[in-house]
């Protein structure tokens, strides 16, 4: 079952699957935000951190340029399919799939939705 949570308005696609306890949020490379945007703003809704504030950096748990780069398309322009890359950052595993896909499970201290 996933119940929507938004807790600021740059992850109002932010979503809770309550059967895997985990946080779903999508990218999607023709929108306008960029990878590592859609990861910070989903890390920093899930756990409650202000990043205006300068209180987390990506660049603490992975390389955001490499990151960008694995999941960019080939030199050819064909996209990439498959393939995930995992790492912890603010005490939550990130997850980060091809297809766009990104699971972010939080720590036993989040507060999750209710119904």
């Amino acid at each position: 079952m996933q119940t929507e949570i938004t807790r600021n308005s740059e992850t109002s696609e932010l979503s809770y699957d309550e059967s895997n306890d985990r946080f779903e949020v999508d990218y999607d490379p023709d929108g306008s935000a960029t990878l590592l945007s859609t990861i910070v703003h989903g890390l920093t809704a899930v756990v409650d951190v202000d990043v205006s504030q300068g209180e987390f950096s990506l660049y603490d748990s992975v390389d955001p340029d490499a990151l960008e780069r694995i999941f960019s398309p080939k030199a050819d322009g064909e996209e990439r399919t498959g393939g995930h890359v995992a790492f912890t950052a603010l005490e939550c595993e990130v997850y980060v799939y091809a297809n766009g896909e990104i699971y972010i499970y939080p720590p036993p201290q989040v507060e999750r939705p209710t119904n």
